[in-house]
């Protein structure tokens, strides 16, 4: 594998003058900070030196549509999103590995589970509903065998639900909202706890990944590996200056502090290099394709 690194990052020197004169490649991705070496490569100015535009957005629902309507040659999602363009670009594959998440999706209420289960009321679900959020809230009922409760789905962006919940009162209904980092870290000082999440108390695998399809690839080739490598490097600077890094992405990570970045890295593993043969295992059962992947 580190052959492999290696040979890519030596094709890149050698097609740096090249990679300008390309045609630009477009890619959307949404504020998550699994996807922040992009973030960090965007403000360090590499994704300029091989012609390749960054735009960012807030949900995964609309990063994926985005990539749909405006003509994006790439989109970074879930394996929820991947299925869900899948279903119009037959060719559509995903070709860099993020990230894991081991906590970084969650739910949370303003509730304990033990509420939950006794409560008669209606409860309110605030989610992105055109999105992961959706199947791991799916998850979420069936293993606390909370099917016959009433749900009042609140569909918005993460942005958007924080800013809700904090303009109202102090919210004495039942409440959930299906989260990920970093939002979590507002949502704990509104009062809400976290009742389930990748690391605990979810079985559920969530993966992000680059997608695009087998045109745009062939199109931006050399670009897409040299974003692989550019990938890497981003990483690179995180492990030797995390303070430096995270000045960079903050601002696309909803102003969240320091500490609050450094403890959303404990959630979530970085994909970056060779798979695990466990995770290879998981990913070949979910029917997630992994033979394009640089």
């Amino acid at each position: 594998m580190k052959l492999k690194l290696l040979l890519l990052s030596l094709f890149i020197l050698l097609s740096a003058c090249s990679s300008k004169e390309a045609p630009q490649l477009k890619i959307i991705a949404n504020s998550w900070i699994g996807y922040s070496p992009l973030f960090y490569a965007k403000e360090s100015g590499w994704l300029d030196e091989h012609n390749i535009k960054l735009s960012t957005v807030v949900s995964l629902g609309e990063s994926m549509h985005i990539y749909q309507t405006n003509h994006m040659h790439a989109f970074t999602g879930t394996q929820y999103e991947y299925r869900q363009v899948l279903g119009q670009e037959r060719s559509l594959m995903p070709i860099i590995m993020f990230n894991r998440s081991k906590g970084g999706d969650m739910v949370m209420s303003n509730h304990s589970l033990k509420a939950l289960e006794e409560s008669s009321a209606t409860i309110d679900v605030y989610l992105e509903i055109n999105s992961i959020n959706h199947v791991v809230f799916k998850d979420f009922i069936k293993r606390n065998r909370l099917e016959n409760k009433t749900f009042n789905y609140i569909n918005n962006d993460q942005l958007r639900i924080v800013s809700e919940l904090e303009s109202l009162p102090k919210i004495k209904r039942p409440t959930i909202v299906v989260t990920y980092v970093p939002y979590n870290h507002k949502l704990k000082t509104l009062g809400f706890q976290t009742l389930g999440s990748t690391r605990n108390g979810l079985d559920l695998l969530v993966v992000d990944a680059l997608y695009t399809n087998k045109e745009n690839f062939a199109a931006h080739e050399d670009q897409f590996k040299a974003l692989k490598t550019i990938v890497n490097r981003s990483l690179q600077a995180l492990n030797n200056d995390p303070h430096e890094y995270y000045t960079k992405v903050k601002p696309y990570l909803e102003n969240n502090s320091f500490e609050e970045f450094q403890s959303g890295l404990q959630d979530i593993e970085w994909l970056n290099h060779e798979l695990s043969d466990a995770l290879v295992k998981r990913l070949n059962q979910a029917q997630f394709p992994i033979r394009d992947l640089m």
